[in-house]
């Protein structure tokens, strides 16, 4: 730079900027893999060790930070080291190293809480009674370092939305007490053989999705009918889904295959509900009346067909619920005189009916009919959703074969079973 006599000297911006930043030769930047160093367990050991104390990098266990006087697991690059250049780590300290790192605090290892409950199932009124007692020391889910829990009810395999119960919301608690009885009607003695309940714990979020903090199950094969049992249980992670990235290319394509099959298997015996139903065989009976004209009034036998109610149907509707009726057909039906409906019950899925229909056949008829059965969801100006249905005769299984013999059996008797429905049932041709 040349300056003139007589000029002030004046020095831009840049040159400034350059003087400041860069006052000497800028050096080349070391490689990250000169201050973490791999060796294989294959590799020579090198003649002579570095010294811990003059080392440029210290990454061992608690021993040897302990001997260096620090508390510290991982040191960096220490400033009385730069003569000892890049330094190498032994096989033993990358040990060391991995369980530090694996033994933090993590997910997997964090208690989730502890719930308290107790079943009951009532044989004779087929009720499987909950009483949720108290939760303790729950995760914390919300930035205030508290939760706001409550309990979710569901009877697995089946519908989750159809037989779904929920307590109440304990608001910022991590410890809360409900003490709040949740009853599943409709439980038959195959559904305590079969089925498992879960409950789960989840974080009410008035903003976002819903939180789950853990969950519980109980096969219900545990319990003894009229005998309550007290459950104290730890809550866990729900089981994960085996992911289809870690198999081979080929056992992808067959879990996808049979993953589709299971759905379908799922969907077509997927339950809607629950529905109450009585049966009895009215005897004929004779009765010396005389009507007006002197002549003798004879009644035959018949099907006495009662609906009772319905339990946990599966809603139908946008607002979470549905408008169930009953249909009922004794097919074969040539002439098409055999149907009957209920009145229509608006938006519930627990319905009350308390109906009975009547149909005038002989016991030698019966035998040769079904009774079909099946629940709608009533819609104006639209087609009615199905929601579920049933057939009985002596080519059913399960509990309608077993309700529709006790029926023939005990002439005279009704004869009242809770029913799964399930949309196997082929839709009718009438949706009125």
């Amino acid at each position: 730079m040349t300056v003139r006599r007589g000029k002030k000297l004046s020095i831009s911006i840049q040159e400034h900027m350059a003087i400041d930043v860069c006052p000497g030769p800028i050096r080349p930047i070391q490689q990250i893999s000169a201050y973490f160093p791999r060796l294989s367990p294959t590799s020579p050991t090198p003649a002579t060790s570095p010294n811990p104390a003059t080392s440029p990098l210290l990454l061992s266990s608690g021993r040897v930070a302990s001997a260096m006087g620090g508390p510290h697991f991982l040191s960096p690059l220490l400033p009385h080291g730069g003569a000892g250049g890049a330094g190498s780590l032994s096989l033993t300290s990358s040990v060391d190293t991995s369980v530090e790192i694996n033994s933090s605090d993590s997910d997997d290892c964090t208690a989730l809480g502890t719930l308290e409950f107790e079943l009951r199932y009532d044989q004779s009124s087929s009720e499987l009674h909950c009483m949720l007692l108290r939760a303790k020391g729950l995760k914390p889910m919300d930035f205030n370092g508290l939760a706001d829990p409550y309990v979710k009810l569901h009877l697995l395999p089946g519908a989750c939305k159809a037989n779904k119960l929920k307590t109440k919301t304990i608001r910022n608690c991590l410890n809360p007490v409900w003490n709040e009885t949740l009853t599943y009607i409709g439980i038959t003695e195959e559904d305590m053989h079969r089925k498992t309940l879960r409950l789960t714990v989840c974080d009410e979020d008035k903003l976002t999705h819903n939180e789950l903090i853990g969950e519980s199950r109980v096969a219900l094969k545990r319990l003894k009918p009229g005998q309550t049992k007290h459950f104290h249980t730890c809550l866990e992670h729900p089981p994960p889904l085996p992911s289809p990235t870690a198999m081979g290319e080929a056992l992808r394509g067959i879990s996808c295959y049979l993953r589709e099959w299971e759905n379908e298997q799922l969907h077509s015996l997927e339950e809607r509900g629950r529905l109450l139903l009585s049966l009895q065989f009215v005897l004929p009976v004779r009765r010396e009346d005389k009507d007006v004209d002197g002549g003798d009034v004879g009644h035959g036998g018949g099907l006495c067909v009662g609906v009772k109610r319905c339990a946990h149907l599966a809603a139908m509707d946008v607002n979470g619920f549905s408008d169930p009726y009953v249909k009922i057909y004794l097919k074969p039906d040539l002439l098409k005189k055999s149907k009957h409906k209920t009145a229509v019950m608006k938006k519930t899925l627990n319905p009350e009916f308390n109906e009975e229909f009547f149909y005038e056949i002989a016991l030698s008829e019966l035998v040769n009919k079904a009774l079909e059965v099946t629940v709608w969801d009533y819609d104006l100006g639209r087609s009615n959703d199905f929601i579920g249905g049933i057939c009985l005769s002596c080519h059913s299984q399960g509990d309608a074969l077993r309700h529709w013999m006790d029926c023939l059996k005990n002439k005279g008797q009704r004869v009242e079973r809770w029913h799964i429905l399930t949309n196997e049932l082929p839709r009718t041709p009438s949706h009125d």
